[in-house]
């Protein structure tokens, strides 16, 4: 087995190349083989900050950020779900109606690496449980319920994220790790960056993920 590869995956929950990106990656890890160990780190970033309690209807936002027309939206929605469905993610777009903060998401997700102490993957599997409450289920990714609930299903300590998401605990952390991608130069999401000099962006199809990570190990 050749030496661990460092994946930092930079992206939002409400991003909706980052649940492609991610299941792609994740194919593209597994066609690789034994061949391929990684040390997986999901790494936050918000595609909107500023976004306030309750959130803002998504056509509306939409076509404020990118002026984008309801028909633009439509055939971008269609090729979204498509792409999702090549990688085998679920994207129900009828029952997504709004966009939302993510802080306390990319929070829990920083406390979950913390307690992640035997490497089983929990930082990932929330970050899926995540992205499915959002875009394949319609829920409220700022919703205290809702990140509790997904903690829970991937088999973190509901009271211990409870009192994570009651308190400030890892704001600053997260803020700080959000500064440092963006003073990387990160700008859009997702970006796959390997042992801290590679970047791969964008939610790619898994051979081109596959053929990236292959030439990094090459190069050893």
């Amino acid at each position: 087995m050749s030496t661990p590869l460092r994946i930092d995956f930079v992206s939002d929950v409400s991003c909706p190349w980052c649940a492609i990106g991610l299941n792609s990656l994740e194919k593209a890890i597994a066609r690789i083989g034994p061949d391929l160990a990684v040390e997986f780190h999901v790494q936050p970033f918000e595609l909107n900050p500023n976004m306030g309690k309750g959130g803002q209807d998504i056509g509306e936002h939409i076509a404020e950020k990118y002026g984008s027309t309801p028909a633009q939206q439509e055939q971008s929605r269609e090729m979204i779900r498509q792409r999702g469905e090549i990688v085998g993610f679920q994207f129900a777009m009828d029952k997504r109606g709004r966009i939302y903060n993510t802080f306390d998401a990319h929070r829990l997700l920083h406390w979950a690496a913390e307690v992640d102490e035997e490497e089983v993957g929990q930082q990932r599997a929330l970050k899926h449980a995540l992205l499915e409450a959002y875009f394949t289920n319609g829920e409220d990714p700022s919703s205290h319920e809702v990140l509790l609930r997904a903690a829970e299903k991937v088999g973190l300590d509901r009271a211990a994220a409870a009192e994570v998401l009651a308190s400030n605990e890892y704001a600053d952390e997260v803020r700080e790790l959000e500064a440092f991608w963006q003073d990387a130069g990160v700008r859009s999401v997702p970006a796959v960056v390997v042992n801290q000099k590679h970047l791969i962006s964008g939610g790619q199809p898994p051979e081109v993920f596959e053929q990236a990570l292959r030439q990094i190990m090459a190069e050893g």
